[in-house]
């Protein structure tokens, strides 16, 4: 069974046909950066830019290792149980509490806060996964989280002119290929399934969240220039991490219907289906 387009009938399957309105719009909606610059009333790029070298390194060496402790953490803190309803609303409030402190007191602060807050937000997405049927125990279901970051984010080196989800979505795509090429006798996803202890599942792991975390670090960066910004005051930081974390909750949301009608209807169908809604859109 296709989904159905609008032109062979999509009262065939509506749920879906919504469902996946509701996951376009989701998905194309205004990007991270340009819901922070909205926030701060200026661009990012003139505060990032001023920025020293040297603090752009360690926020997105702080980045990786936050989002690498975060998918071994809370990806094993749910109960996995496929279906249950999503707790949005304590995901924001713990974020927003964790994000009051690395706003408060600068540089220092945001790196002991934001293990912290993206800890919540990768629950946060796990949340989301398993309200949409998916099981948490499932590699395949940890790879999917970890994407939602690489959606949020662009790397210094990606083509502005390439935007969309599945164009971000190829990314992690690629970056999977490449490294189950890359490891010898290589575990690959599956290998996920010996445990986060197996020498090969670290190892995979290890490399997918660094090229994950590039992008994550970016908006991670922004996040700093715009507390930055003298007008904001000590309450954005609790502002952005609630922005953050329902930021991530609508991609997570949008990117596992996706994934979740993929499942019934096939990749193809519901890609086509996917970018004639968009298109329709703009």
């Amino acid at each position: 069974m296709s989904l159905p387009l609008p032109a062979n009938g999509p009262a065939r399957a509506p749920r879906d046909w919504a469902d996946l309105q509701r996951a376009v719009a989701l998905l194309e909606a205004l990007t991270l950066t340009a819901r922070m610059a909205d926030l701060a009333g200026a661009p990012l790029e003139f505060a990032v830019s001023r920025l020293p070298e040297g603090v752009s390194r360690r926020i997105h060496a702080a980045a990786e290792a936050a989002l690498y402790k975060a998918v071994q953490v809370a990806l094993w803190s749910l109960d996995n149980a496929p279906g249950k309803p999503a707790s949005t609303g304590w995901h924001k409030l713990a974020a927003a509490g964790a994000g009051a402190v690395g706003g408060a007191f600068g540089l220092g602060a945001l790196l002991l806060e934001l293990p912290v807050s993206t800890t919540i937000m990768m629950r946060a997405v796990a949340d989301v996964a398993r309200s949409e049927g998916f099981d948490l125990q499932d590699p395949e279901t940890r790879q999917a989280c970890l994407e939602v970051f690489a959606l949020g984010g662009r790397s210094p080196g990606d083509d502005a002119s390439e935007t969309g989800y599945y164009l971000a979505r190829g990314f992690v795509a690629d970056v999977v290929r490449h490294l189950s090429a890359e490891l010898a006798g290589g575990a690959g996803a599956q290998g996920l399934t010996l445990g986060l202890g197996a020498r090969e599942a670290g190892k995979w792991l290890a490399r997918l969240v660094e090229k994950v975390a590039g992008r994550f670090g970016v908006v991670v960066t922004e996040k700093f220039a715009a507390q930055a910004v003298p007008v904001i005051g000590a309450t954005t930081g609790a502002t952005l991490n609630t922005l953050f974390t329902g930021y991530y909750q609508d991609v997570a949301r949008g990117h596992f219907i996706v994934r979740r009608l993929e499942r019934r209807h096939g990749a193809d169908a519901v890609r086509e289906a996917y970018a004639r809604i968009a298109r329709a859109g703009r």
